[in-house]
């Protein structure tokens, strides 16, 4: 199909980078589980590792499945390209690689998964990289802690744990006078939720673990371009603006314009990096993907009103969803999701530490699992566990304290959620 504007988004998550296979007529995209592709002939080789030509080498860099997996999200994402890889994590290394060097910084949000906070915060030192961990909420805090060695902004659109909403449209009016991209981490939201690149964002990465592929099978991560931001116009970015070594003084950015982060990404940060997505994996999230709008709807509804119930229950002390009159978030929403604030929120359990963790051993219906955006409701007490590696105060800050727990909730019988929490509740407070 051609993917026209005109299209919807409920056709676009079917039908977008799927074509029926050319030698069988297969309409599912089929699973491409190959190493090695064969090339016509001696030129159509060197056309191929010399980046004059678009096709299969190896499948560390391109593969049909995956290929149509980041031709779908990017058009979801109403992006130039996409870049697939192993998973969430390695879907932001693979965004700051063509960006930074030694001694260059982020400026990055206080309220990040736990995870991220780590790997911001130490990981990559190891390569001479550092982040600012700023509240952003605060713009002018954001704005005054931009330097001259910054070379992006990151947030996410929906912060995990704790569901709030970040003013998109005001960060990236703060990158873009500073001349940086903006890079937002859509996981939590998905695109049905939120396009951040229709609120100024140059880079969109997403675990494609969660919402997307939906069901808990398999990990991975995906990096989207705008295809937006001039990587020339300055001095910043040699990566993409200077001539490439590797390809003989080749320049991304002239070569390859709205579509030049793209090309690194596969021609360089795959090549070098290694961080492949399996082509089974594409294919799960294929699948998960044809029925997002369904399930993200049933998840809002369902967060809605049991983010509702816990507010109004006296076992709790407050509840973060972004979704509730209450929440200093809620005026965000018409704005930057206006099909609902996720499914992602915290919870102050009444006793604290202790009863969080009776809560969670009491649950039912619940998982308790490290992930997020299942089909399934789960939850985590992230003092203990995903946010465990950091201070008390870099858990305060990213809304991860010991008196409180992450839901996300699940598309099951919304009644049935509400029943399993009552009494567990009951249990962990009693």
């Amino acid at each position: 199909m051609t993917d026209s504007p005109s299209y919807g988004f409920d056709t676009l998550q079917i039908h977008a980078g799927a074509r029926p296979d050319p030698a069988t007529g297969a309409r599912q995209v089929p699973i491409y589980q190959t190493t090695a592709y064969v090339f016509r002939d001696a030129d159509h080789a060197a056309a191929l590792f010399n980046l004059q030509e678009v096709g299969y080498i190896y499948s560390r860099l391109t593969n049909p499945t995956v290929a149509a997996l980041q031709e779908r999200i990017a058009t979801l994402e109403g992006g130039a390209g996409g870049v697939c890889c192993s998973s969430g994590h390695a879907a932001q290394i693979m965004a700051l690689f063509p960006l930074m060097q030694p001694g260059r910084n982020i400026i990055a949000s206080s309220r990040l998964y736990g995870g991220t906070v780590t790997q911001f915060s130490q990981t990559i030192k190891r390569f001479g990289w550092s982040a600012k961990f700023v509240d952003f909420d605060d713009h002018a805090a954001v704005k005054a802690a931009i330097d001259d060695d910054t070379r992006a902004v990151f947030c996410e659109t929906i912060a995990n744990p704790g569901g709030h909403i970040t003013d998109l449209d005001a960060i990236s009016a703060i990158s873009d006078e500073a001349g940086i991209p903006l890079i937002v981490d859509n996981t939590s939201a998905t695109p049905y939720l939120c396009r951040p690149i229709e609120h100024g964002a140059t880079l969109v990465v997403h675990s494609t673990t969660k919402y997307l592929t939906g069901n808990g099978t398999v990990t991975g991560g995906c990096v989207v371009d705008s295809g937006k931001f001039d990587w020339a116009a300055n001095d910043k970015f040699p990566s993409l603006s200077e001539p490439e070594p590797a390809y003989h003084g080749m320049k991304f950015a002239e070569t390859f314009g709205p579509l030049a982060f793209t090309f690194h990404g596969i021609a360089i940060g795959l090549r070098d990096l290694g961080m492949t997505m399996n082509p089974q994996a594409a294919h799960y999230t294929l699948m998960g993907i044809e029925t997002l709008s369904l399930r993200m709807d049933r998840h809002v509804e369902n967060a809605q009103k049991v983010a509702k119930w816990l507010e109004d229950d006296p076992r709790t002390d407050y509840v973060t969803y972004a979704g509730l009159e209450s929440s200093p978030y809620s005026k965000l929403i018409p704005k930057i999701c206006p099909k609902g604030a996720g499914a992602l929120f915290t919870v102050a359990v009444k006793g604290g530490y202790d009863a969080c963790l009776k809560l969670v051993d009491s649950l039912e219906i619940f998982s308790h699992v490290a992930n997020l955006g299942d089909a399934r409701s789960l939850i985590i007490h992230s003092a203990s566990t995903t946010h465990r590696q950091l201070t008390a105060e870099q858990q305060e800050a990213a809304g991860a304290g010991p008196g409180i727990v992450r839901l996300s909730i699940g598309t099951e019988d919304v009644d049935d959620i509400i029943a399993d929490l009552d009494q567990a509740l009951a249990k962990a407070t009693a």
